[in-house]
């Protein structure tokens, strides 16, 4: 085996990965060209999660955030305080885009879906508009039978 390398307080190395910690830990900002000023807000809220897609105007996807991504587990997922949550975090993402105009395309039947669209309103963006994408059959198939319990 070689030499163990123990780094002391004086030497230049400890210094070199404080620097580059503290640039690690501030947020990027994104240069002029890849700046996206408008975008799409694609939300899909379930019985069990809240996933939330950040798009640009041609639907491409940018970032994607769900709740248990975020550090929710189990039935926690499904709550509207998660859904919050995930739109805290899009819309920090967005942020950092430099996104000032957002389309909220929103599909589910989930209990987060009011809970992100409020957090999302709350955040300056400006709602070019609201779209509610959730498919409603037009009696298709017979359903399931009810289960009992």
């Amino acid at each position: 085996m070689g030499k163990k390398r123990i780094i002391k307080k004086g030497e230049e190395g400890a210094s070199d990965r404080k620097q580059a910690g503290d640039a690690a830990t501030s947020t990027p900002r994104v240069s002029a060209a890849k700046r996206v000023l408008e975008g799409r807000v694609y939300v899909y809220s379930s019985y069990n999660n809240t996933l939330m897609s950040l798009c640009d105007a041609k639907g491409n996807v940018l970032a994607q955030v769900s709740a248990g991504a975020i550090g929710f587990k189990g039935t926690k997922k499904s709550t509207p305080f998660a859904a919050a949550k995930v739109a805290d975090a899009v819309s920090q993402i967005a942020r950092n885009k430099g996104m000032e105009k957002v389309d909220i395309l929103i599909k589910g039947v989930g209990s987060g879906r009011d809970s992100a669209l409020r957090a999302l309103g709350s955040k300056g963006f400006e709602i070019t508009s609201i779209q509610d994408l959730t498919p409603v059959p037009h009696n298709g198939p017979r359903l399931r039978k009810v289960r009992r319990v």
